[in-house]
């Protein structure tokens, strides 16, 4: 089984929304082995662990908004990357005031 490729982002029309104890977030950078670092909306800096669903469904870059769960231990340095938002998602996001422009 290879990995299913998603062909273009109309096919990622679901947008989930921060619930309780998730935030948005914007990955800095790309550690490799599913790692990255993300600077979170509550200032601080997470090393973040990219899901296995979400990691044979998207692709995610340096600078793209992200939806994250801090874990329930170390919630200041680890969390799980739960999705990764397109830029018209971004877009919608700042205009209803989820992030602010200095994310």
């Amino acid at each position: 089984m290879g990995k299913r490729k998603v062909l273009n982002e109309a096919e990622l029309k679901d947008m989930l929304l921060p619930e309780q104890g998730e935030m948005l977030g914007r990955v800095v950078k790309l550690l490799g082995s599913d790692h990255l670092m993300v600077n979170c909306t509550d200032g601080k800096i997470r090393l973040g662990r990219i899901r296995g669903r979400l990691k044979r469904r998207i692709w995610i870059r340096e600078g793209d908004v992200v939806l994250l769960a801090p874990w329930d231990f170390k919630n200041d340095e680890k969390c799980d990357i739960l999705w990764r938002y397109t830029i018209a998602q971004v877009d919608w996001l700042r205009a209803n005031n989820y992030i602010t422009n200095a994310m």
